[in-house]
């Protein structure tokens, strides 16, 4: 999409002086994509103590503010994920393995941080939000899924409204936005749009790979 690739392009300007820095260090791509990893257990890590505090020792809706941090974190640890290829690409360090290990991390830090969201709104006895989150935790690997899926058997496939990085910007932010507001509907709604989206995606992109195959 020609927006990615815009905002893309002005981040790629922004990091790749400290992409040629770790070059010259020495830093590895499997290794930024392992501290970004890190990043993102933190920050659900901050997710699951807001669950605990609302539900042991203040009133519901007082770990907002360790919401909002985790959300921060998110952001953070989002930047590595784009640093991770950049500097693969740059500093001629692809691998297959590299591809894999990157991957893998991915899906494991969506559904952990995924699942700190769901355990908060469980515990501040916000059913709904947290049967919208489990379904935006579905939505989020079936996307995945279909992809890999379609790789699997020739077929590019990244069509779609809500990838990872729509996914993760969405839960950041509303998260950010519930932790200064004070209000927990900000990350229902982030959840919601996500739930909604991403399932959508899952399926257009099945109905993407059919268009192909058909026409083969």
């Amino acid at each position: 999409m020609k927006y990615r690739d815009f905002l893309q392009k002005i981040i790629y300007k922004i990091i790749n002086p400290l992409i040629h820095g770790m070059i010259k260090m020495g830093v590895t791509p499997n290794l930024i994509t392992t501290v970004g990893f890190i990043g993102n257990l933190v920050g659900t890590a901050f997710f699951l103590y807001a669950a605990y505090i609302s539900q042991n020792v203040g009133q519901m809706g007082d770990g907002n503010i360790y919401i909002g941090w985790g959300g921060a974190i998110l952001i953070f640890s989002g930047l590595f994920d784009m640093m991770d290829g950049r500097l693969a690409r740059l500093g001629n360090m692809e691998s297959t393995f590299g591809a894999l290990w990157d991957s893998t991390l991915d899906r494991y830090s969506e559904l952990f941080s995924l699942f700190g969201i769901c355990s908060y709104f469980f515990l501040n006895g916000w059913f709904w939000g947290g049967v919208i989150t489990f379904l935006a935790m579905v939505g989020s690997m079936m996307v995945s899924y279909v992809r890999a899926r379609a790789e699997g058997i020739g077929l590019e496939c990244k069509v779609g409204l809500m990838q990872r990085p729509e996914r993760v910007v969405v839960t950041a932010v509303t998260a950010i936005a519930e932790g200064i507001a004070d209000n927990m509907w900000w990350l229902f709604g982030g959840m919601l749009l996500i739930a909604v989206l991403a399932n959508i995606t899952a399926f257009w992109r099945i109905a993407y790979c059919y268009r192909q195959l058909k026409g083969k």
